[in-house]
């Protein structure tokens, strides 16, 4: 979602109640962008940061702190001048403008109370922190904008301050309905459009959420609409303003399959499809979804280089044992050939010199059979030809039953670790993926690298303290719990045809062999997730105790046999999903 005027509003309240009257202890800017504002109440210790970066302008509340350069920039410095230890008599957004004024009163030199403000405006790449008086001077401000960057409004010490109409949006907080229908009545575009470019601080997604929620076609001409459907329109309109008037937040992330999707200040209806999951603060939110988002882009950006190595030897495995499968099927004939020669050398004193075929019958199934007939060699040459076809693709047989078998095994491994790439959710699981690809030699392992040393543990939830889940992530992984943390009567569960964790559970009373019905759902509902199939609505689960499994001989880790076993279906859910938290 993008950061818009709702957003903005919601934070802004969430400072409101947390900062005002606070007092600024402490300020630094790490980055060129960046700005760390402590401040000190009477009941708590805060600290802010604002960023006017071009592509992500934020601003909440953190626990979390960044190293500052050992001089720090003249912003900085003209800011710590002015406000160190000054009082935030005021916060508050202009309109549903995505701009917070920071209101602050401090001493002078002097010792005269002065006035000043920070302006944050979170407008994209003209985004900005402007340092103004109490007379909207600009003292200074962290970006500077002059006349040839922007011909709209330079941002310069000693000019003053606006806030630029280039859009000629409405207040939508302050909007009647006959200036609502006029407004999008003028707009040639579809109707979701109309909105969020007709309505300051409303996004695209607000916009296709009000529309979801009044049942409106987004893609439908304004015009098109009735008069009663546009006033319906207008009524759901005032419905989310008023909940923002009020302060009504639900501060929100929308997950699918346990990735962040978007989120949200208020509800949205869109995403229904989605698990969500509510936060008291939207700082938490805003810091959450942009530290998860940016753990899944580094996770994918530093796993692109395995999975391309993984995807190439599987598409070669695959067209190899495609064509094995092929060259099989072609070894059906032996049998034939065979029977070709034992009937010549049965029935070939019948055969005339100048004879091309021997009709004959077969007294194997007794049926009258025609087998070509070479008349340049004798009959014993003919059978004796025959035979050779037979021994060779017999041979052929053989020898592929073999092969076929191992790129066979070959694929699943491979599937496997592409699988366990998805799951990977950090770089220790990178590093047992890649060690496990140079021990099979699809890596070659350089002469300055060492062996990597396998200290990743499998993830354990333990459910009301009676039972503990591990669930590998990857085939080292599915070893270890498999064959060193499970013992005898503890409970293995896998999906049935397709690559996944293994899942077990242990009962810390070592004497009860069965679980109760519940912990046998969570806990397949659990390997259905962790799994190629975790997109799936339904997967079908194994699941045996572990005094039944058995390693593949010379198989690779994690791959097991078994003959006895249960089978059940079940719905991929995540342990958050589930309501339990990893240890």
């Amino acid at each position: 979602m993008a950061f818009d005027g709702i957003t903005v509003s919601c934070i802004a309240h969430e400072l409101k109640d947390k900062l005002l009257n606070g007092r600024l202890f402490k300020i630094a800017q790490p980055e060129g962008d960046e700005l760390f504002i402590t401040v000190k109440t009477g009941k708590a210790q805060y600290r802010l940061m604002i960023s006017a970066n071009a592509s992500l302008p934020l601003i909440y509340l953190t626990d979390t702190n960044k190293s500052s350069p050992l001089t720090a920039p003249s912003f900085c410095m003209l800011l710590r001048k002015h406000l160190n230890n000054g009082r935030i008599t005021g916060i508050r957004q202009p309109g549903l403008e995505r701009i917070i004024n920071i209101e602050i009163e401090h001493l002078n030199e002097m010792g005269d109370l002065c006035k000043k403000v920070l302006i944050v405006e979170l407008m994209g790449k003209h985004s900005n922190i402007i340092f103004c008086d109490d007379n909207n001077k600009i003292i200074d401000s962290i970006k500077h904008i002059n006349a040839q960057t922007s011909s709209v409004r330079e941002v310069l010490p000693g000019r003053d301050y606006f806030i630029p109409n280039t859009t000629d949006k409405y207040d939508p907080l302050a909007i009647d309905a006959d200036t609502f229908i006029r407004c999008l009545n003028a707009r040639p575009c579809p109707l979701s459009k109309a909105i969020y470019t007709s309505f300051t601080g409303i996004s695209p997604v607000v916009s296709e959420n009000i529309l979801h929620t009044a049942n409106l076609d987004s893609d439908l001409p304004p015009r098109e609409l009735t008069e009663d459907e546009m006033y319906h329109l207008y009524n759901i309109f005032g419905q989310c303003m008023e909940k923002i008037k009020e302060n009504d937040y639900s501060p929100s992330i929308y997950y699918s399959d346990d990735e962040p999707v978007d989120y949200s200040a208020v509800p949205l209806t869109i995403y229904s499809d989605y698990e969500c999951r509510k936060f008291d603060s939207i700082s938490t939110v805003l810091e959450k979804y942009y530290s998860e988002k940016n753990a899944l882009s580094r996770m994918r950006q530093r796993s692109a280089d395995l999975r391309q190595i993984v995807n190439s030897a599987l598409s070669k495995s695959v067209k190899k044992y495609n064509l094995q499968l092929k060259q099989l099927s072609d070894t059906d004939k032996r049998d034939k050939y065979r029977i070709y020669g034992e009937l010549i050398t049965t029935y070939g004193y019948h055969l005339a010199p100048d004879d091309k075929e021997l009709k004959c019958t077969n007294y194997y199934d007794n049926n009258e059979i025609t087998i070509p007939i070479d008349n340049t060699l004798s009959p014993m040459e003919n059978a004796n030809r025959y035979f050779e076809k037979y021994n060779k693709l017999k041979r052929t047989y053989e020898a592929l039953s073999e092969i076929t078998v191992e790129t066979k095994h070959e694929m699943e491994h491979l599937e496997s670790i592409s699988t366990a790439l998805e799951l990977a959710t950090s770089e220790n699981d990178l590093k047992e993926i890649k060690e496990e690809l140079i021990q099979f030699g699809y890596i070659r392992r350089r002469t300055t690298d060492k062996k990597t040393k396998l200290t990743n543990r499998p993830i354990h939830i333990g459910i009301d303290g009676e039972y503990d889940i591990y669930i590998g992530k990857n085939n080292y992984q599915n070893e270890e719990v498999s064959f060193k943390i499970a013992t005898g009567n503890d409970w293995w569960f896998h999906t049935k045809t397709i690559p996944g964790s293994h899942v077990i559970v242990k009962c810390r009373n070592t004497e009860q062999s069965e679980l109760p019905d519940n912990i046998y759902e969570i806990a397949g509902s659990l390997a259905a997730y962790y799994s190629k199939g975790r997109n799936s609505d339904k997967v079908e689960i194994d699941y045996t105790q572990k005094k039944h499994l058995k390693r593949i001989n010379g198989g690779a880790p994690g791959f097991v046999i078994y003959h006895t076993n249960y089978s059940m279906v079940c719905t991929p859910k995540s342990i958050e999903a589930l309501g339990f938290t990893q240890d």
